[in-house]
C-alpha cells in the first residue's frame, strides 16, 4: 500500500519563551522540522510527505528552505484553528483512490526512528492503527477535590506519542465528525468513531520539543546519532 505522512507543525514559541515558533527553532544548525522531515524521508524514498504550516508561515518556510539548501520533497498545507482541523486538511489533500496508509506526526519530534517508523506503517497495515507509546517511569497520583489525591497503577497507563498509522478508509471515516475539545490525537478521534486502537513500543527519547531543555537534549541526541 502507498503510504503518506502528514507532519503537524502548527505551534509557537511561548513555552520555549521565544519569537520564532518551535518547529523552526535551530538544532544543530538546522531548523527542528527539517529534522523531523528527514528523519521521515530516510525511512523511504516512496513515502509521501505533507507538511501542515498556518498559511502566514509560508512565505518564512520557504526562505528557510533556501537558506539550508534542503531539497526533500514534500508538500505544504494550510492548517486549521485547532490540530484536528490540521490533520483534516492534510487528509484532504492526500488523493489515494485505493486503500493506502496515513502516518500523523509532531513536526516537533525531531528524534523518531527509521525502525519505528517502520513498525508503525507494517502494525497499521496488519490490524488498521497503530499508535506509539512508552511505559511510565515515575508512580503516578490522580488528584480530585479539595486537595485530596490517589495512588494508581502506573503500568495501566502509557504515554502516547507519534506517529500514529492508520489506514486511509479508517481516517476519512472519523474525520468526517464534528470537532469535540476531546480530540487531543488522532487516536481519540478514531477512538471516538469507534475504531480499535493498537498501542506499539515507542522511544523514551522521541520527545516533543516544548521547552529549551528538550531543545538542548535533541542537540545532544542528534549529534551523536548523525
Amino acid at each position: 500500500m502507498q503510504e503518506y505522512v502528514i507532519i503537524v507543525a502548527g505551534g509557537n514559541g511561548s513555552r520555549m519563551k521565544s519569537d520564532i515558533p518551535k518547529q523552526f527553532l535551530p538544532v544543530n544548525g538546522l531548523p527542528v522540522l527539517m529534522h523531523t522531515i528527514r528523519a521521515f524521508a530516510g525511512y523511504s524514498e516512496s513515502l509521501h510527505i505533507i507538511v501542515v504550516l498556518p498559511s502566514e508561515q509560508f512565505d518564512f518556510w520557504e526562505e528557510l528552505c533556501q537558506k539550508h539548501d534542503f531539497k526533500i520533497a514534500h508538500q505544504l498545507v494550510a492548517g486549521g484553528a485547532t490540530r484536528f482541523h490540521s490533520v483534516k486538511n492534510g487528509l484532504n489533500s492526500i488523493t489515494c483512490i485505493k486503500e493506502c496508509l496515513i502516518a500523523v506526526h509532531d513536526g516537533v519530534r525531531p528524534v523518531i526512528s527509521r525502525e519505528i517508523i517502520a513498525d508503525s506503517f507494517e502494525k497499521a497495515a496488519l490490524h488498521g492503527a497503530a499508535v506509539v507509546s512508552v511505559p511510565l517511569k515515575d508512580s503516578i497520583r490522580i488528584v480530585g477535590q479539595n486537595e485530596g489525591n490517589k495512588a494508581m497503577d502506573r503500568t495501566l497507563f502509557r504515554l502516547i506519542q507519534t506517529p500514529q498509522t492508520f489506514r486511509s478508509t479508517w481516517m476519512r471515516a472519523a474525520f468526517t465528525a464534528d470537532y469535540h475539545e476531546s480530540f487531543t490525537d488522532c487516536a481519540s478521534v478514531l477512538e471516538a468513531w469507534g475504531y480499535n486502537i493498537r498501542l506499539i513500543d515507542g522511544a523514551y527519547e522521541n520527545i516533543k520539543i516544548t521547552t529549551p531543555e528538550d531543545l538542548r537534549w535533541a542537540e545532544i541526541y542528534l549529534k551523536a546519532t548523525s
